[in-house]
């Protein structure tokens, strides 16, 4: 195991009904910034329990973070905020708007242009916030993490903010998602884990069980959830593993990887698809390229999660890839780029892209543009 420094200073508030917390978590003399997504909330009587709680505190909203949320919409975020000299916020909604919400709170106190701190990757000071999570997926409720798009650019980059000081999950927020955001939210947990775990054996008994834990689950309660939504305790457990995927407990002393997401980030970027659903497009092709460096892994990962142990080395992998393939199938999303209308054009945009940047992703910092291009030829 490698050496290194772990601390995670998030309040976790977690139940049903527990967003009537806010007023005891909050101090009464914060001006409130409220940051939602669309009107979903409204809808879900999530918007009713937040303005019950807050009442008596001085507040403002903003509406309409998109998902894969845009440097565009944030700078108008920033404005309001500026404008009515808001010191705390409180983000209301998915991955999206708790990344969104990052930015807004390193933007109040920035001079110049906003998109200037996702270039740079890291945040300065921050106005304070918390969140309130209605749709599993990021871990951004409980991380540093944050993805920015710009759609003037067709750009999106990852930078590192503060942590919230606290996150409110209640599992029945969840009941009326969409299917189709509940599967991304599904395999965009799947894949935060396998960034972590899918490098090389041996580094961690701890980091590979706990992984492996969480894989198990979601290949567990996936087809429960899909039968029946509205379970308190499958969307308890959701919630919980998109959470722990992401919050760093499974990232100690391990090397990561995060290919598979820097190059999805382009597909998102480009076209516009969610950002699960690139996932779960590039992920395969990802271990098929790279089945020589990842090989024993992917082969540790086949016995253990898929029951995998007959045939030769190459067959377990095939088998194994295959596996993954199908269970983000099972869960109703296309893993094939031509199944997108995705062909060469992009490809080559996205290999440009990357040998222009002088960029390698992976653990072993050897996914340059050359291979990118390769991993997405595996997926047309």
């Amino acid at each position: 195991m490698n050496n290194f420094i772990f601390q995670n200073p998030v309040k976790l508030i977690f139940g049903k009904g527990m967003i009537a917390q806010l007023s005891k978590q909050i101090p009464k003399d914060k001006k409130i910034m409220i940051t939602f997504g669309g009107g979903s909330v409204k809808k879900n009587g999530v918007y009713a329990q937040v303005t019950e709680a807050l009442k008596g505190y001085k507040t403002v909203e903003f509406w309409g973070i998109e998902p894969n949320p845009s440097i565009e919409t944030l700078r108008k975020a920033i404005a309001l905020g500026k404008e009515e000299k808001v010191d705390f916020l409180l983000a209301v909604g998915g991955g999206s708007v708790v990344d969104g919400t990052k930015l807004i709170a390193a933007g109040l106190l920035y001079e110049g242009d906003a998109w200037d701190i996702v270039k740079a990757g890291q945040s300065g000071e921050t106005v304070p916030l918390a969140a309130i999570l209605t749709l599993p997926a990021t871990g951004s409720e409980m991380n540093r993490a944050a993805v920015i798009s710009n759609h003037a650019t067709k750009e999106k980059y990852g930078f590192t903010a503060n942590y919230p000081v606290f996150s409110i999950l209640d599992p029945e927020t969840t009941f009326t998602l969409p299917e189709n955001q509940v599967a991304y939210g599904i395999i965009d947990t799947f894949i935060h884990v396998m960034e972590q775990y899918m490098t090389t054996p041996g580094q961690s008994r701890v980091m590979d069980r706990w992984a492996e834990g969480i894989l198990q689950t979601l290949i567990e309660i996936a087809p429960k959830i899909k039968a029946n939504p509205r379970n308190y305790d499958l969307m308890a457990d959701f919630m919980m593993s998109a959470t722990m995927g992401l919050n760093g407990f499974v990232a100690m002393g391990v090397a990561q990887d995060w290919a598979t997401h820097s190059i999805g980030h382009e597909l998102t970027a480009l076209h516009g698809l969610s950002h699960g659903h690139t996932l779960a497009i590039v992920f395969p092709g990802t271990l098929d390229v790279l089945r020589d460096s990842k090989g024993d892994k992917i082969l540790q990962y086949g016995e253990r999660i898929w029951g995998i142990t007959n045939g030769s080395r190459d067959e377990r992998i095939d088998a194994t890839i295959a596996k993954t393939d199908e269970f983000f199938r099972s869960v109703g999303v296309t893993t094939r780029l031509s199944e997108e209308g995705i062909g060469m054009e992009t490809i080559n945009e996205i290999e440009r892209r990357f040998n222009e940047r002088g960029v390698a992703f992976g653990e072993n910092e050897d996914v340059t543009g050359a291979v990118t291009k390769q991993i997405l030829l595996k997926r047309l």
